[in-house]
């Protein structure tokens, strides 16, 4: 044993990777229908660095990781996050605010009550509201301000308080959706259609429709759908024999037969509207024209709104509907394109590889990063994170970096290019970065805590932090369904998504997701989750400040 902990003592990379090894398929073990996920390697690495005091990987690695992983949550949330403002985000950011209070209230008494210390009381936030983040931002607050003597003994007390309060802070949140739903006799089917076009049955249809109606020729296609407020979009059109690309200016006549793009339930709205179902599926007709699915790699047209691209009026072809990620989306004129889109494109077969030649197409170009871009972005993240907030006195905050970078991307993610230069990175390579920096970040504080944690958890008073934690995660996520369904009268499947994003918890956004059987819970975890963790840095930091500054 001696031997191999020489090994890793004298191979970081060599410690990194096995931490690694060992935890992944560990957090993918289910318990109960529930896993830690990548959480798993924390615990690998506590486990590892238990073994011996200086069994711990370098403090770049996890200032690394943590930097590649907020970033690229900011650059995927930024749109989402921006454009929710505009709708319902102000109320839900409120709730959110509301709730982080009251989690934040519910810290300072647990604390009182089990008589913690500043730095394990941060820590116990931290963990018990699953913020990564905020458990670097203290990393970070304690290295500015604690004695030099002091800095090693102090920043392992928090990421062992965390890592302590951390499982539950997991199971908590579960067990309190669970509760709710049956509770409140939710009926996740029911709580999506009330909510136009997110039907778990509802996913994009194409229907051929036959023309009937012979007032439907006195308004274009474009005047009849601004004026019913339909959410559909038209693809052919089949006249006397011959097939094409139907435009916002076609004006429809007796015995014309269209495609139509939507939900179920507005093709079924709309189809007595312009006549009946028609028999001759012209969808499936491949004669005259051909239907191809494009990457978006071209970085000419990344980030521009769709009606800007001009295609049907350069090449008489249309673009249907737009897939990123798992997820088909409806396309319209504002609908912006990233890269690592794939577009569904319809067009006349001589045109076809002209569309695909200025679309991109390349799935080599979208498996790539522009790292000029992609350092210029951290850059900016990093510099935001070192402005000083003043709070009071001699008292200062920072977003530092987990605050920055996710301040930056959200920004940068939103404007998605300056001119020439494309911030967004295509799905795929946002989601690896995002994985991989959680990683690194994880394997770094678990090997960094591990002997003090093993010694807290089964000598100390671990189990007293373990308990507080669960009350501070059970009673902020139950109190935040019930006010949010019955007080602010959020649709629940939204709301769970929310608390994930309040608790900053993929692992319960994927518990979310499985329970609802479709996409609303992404809409909640992406409006909250930038102000949930911005605000949790925050405070976290008002936690351990003054205490911190009284050493010095």
């Amino acid at each position: 044993m001696d031997f191999i902990i020489s090994i890793l003592l004298n191979n970081p990379l060599l410690l990194l990777f096995i931490v690694v090894a060992v935890g992944y398929p560990i957090g993918r073990m289910k318990v109960f229908g529930c896993s830690l996920g990548l959480a798993a390697v924390l615990f690998s690495g506590l486990a590892f660095g238990s073994l011996h005091p200086e069994m711990k990987l370098p403090g770049i690695i996890y200032i690394f990781g943590l930097v590649l992983f907020v970033y690229s949550i900011g650059l995927s949330s930024g749109t989402s996050f921006f454009t929710a403002l505009r709708k319902d985000g102000m109320r839900d950011n409120l709730f959110a605010l509301i709730i982080l209070a009251l989690a934040f209230g519910l810290t300072l008494i647990m604390a009182w009550s089990v008589a913690t210390e500043p730095l394990t009381t941060a820590g116990m936030f931290a963990g018990s509201l699953t913020n990564t983040p905020a458990l670097a931002a203290i990393l970070e607050t304690v290295k500015t301000y604690a004695p030099e003597n002091l800095m090693e003994t102090l920043a392992t007390e928090p990421v062992v308080a965390y890592s302590i309060a951390y499982p539950m802070g997991v199971m908590g949140i579960m067990l309190a959706i669970v509760l709710a739903h049956k509770m409140f006799h939710i009926e996740y089917k029911n709580e999506a259609k009330k909510l136009k076009g997110f039907g778990s049955d509802e996913e994009i249809q194409t229907r051929s429709i036959l023309i009937t109606k012979e007032e439907i020729g006195k308004s274009s296609i474009s005047q009849l759908i601004k004026n019913n407020g339909w959410n559909i979009l038209f693809g052919r059109l089949k006249r006397a024999g011959h097939s094409t690309i139907l435009t916002g200016n076609t004006t429809l006549e007796v015995g014309d037969i269209v495609t139509a793009i939507g939900t179920e339930e507005e093709l079924n709205k709309i189809t007595p509207f312009f006549g009946m179902v028609s028999q001759e599926h012209i969808e499936r007709d491949k004669n005259e024209l051909q239907i191809r699915r494009i990457f978006v790699s071209n970085p000419e047209i990344s980030g521009m709104r769709l009606k800007d691209l001009k295609i049907t009026a350069r090449f008489g072809a249309t673009v249907t509907r737009l897939r990123r990620g798992d997820m088909d989306i409806l396309v319209n004129g504002k609908t912006l394109l990233e890269p690592g889109d794939r577009v569904r494109v319809i067009a006349p077969y001589d045109v076809m590889e002209k569309v695909s030649r200025f679309l991109g197409d390349s799935y080599r170009a979208v498996s790539e990063l522009d790292i000029l871009t992609f350092s210029l972005g951290l850059v900016l993240g990093l510099l935001i994170g070192l402005i000083p907030i003043p709070v009071s006195g001699d008292i200062t905050l920072k977003l530092g970096v987990a605050g920055g970078p996710l301040v930056s991307g959200l920004i940068l993610g939103y404007f998605s290019r300056s001119g020439n230069m494309v911030w967004n990175v295509p799905y795929s390579v946002n989601m690896t970065l995002r994985q991989l920096g959680l990683v690194l970040f994880l394997a770094g504080v678990g090997t960094k805590a591990g002997y003090s944690f093993s010694h807290t958890l089964f000598q100390g008073d671990g189990y007293l932090i373990f308990i507080a934690g669960s009350v501070i995660t059970f009673i902020s996520a139950f109190v935040a369904l019930v006010i949010g369904h019955k007080v602010f009268g959020i649709n629940f499947c939204i709301l769970t998504g929310m608390v994930a994003g309040l608790h900053t918890q993929p692992a319960v956004l994927g518990f979310a997701l499985e329970q609802a059987k479709n996409d609303l819970p992404n809409v909640g975890y992406s409006t909250v989750y930038p102000t949930a963790t911005i605000v949790k840095i925050l405070l976290a930091q008002i936690i351990i400040t003054p205490y911190l500054l009284s050493l010095s």
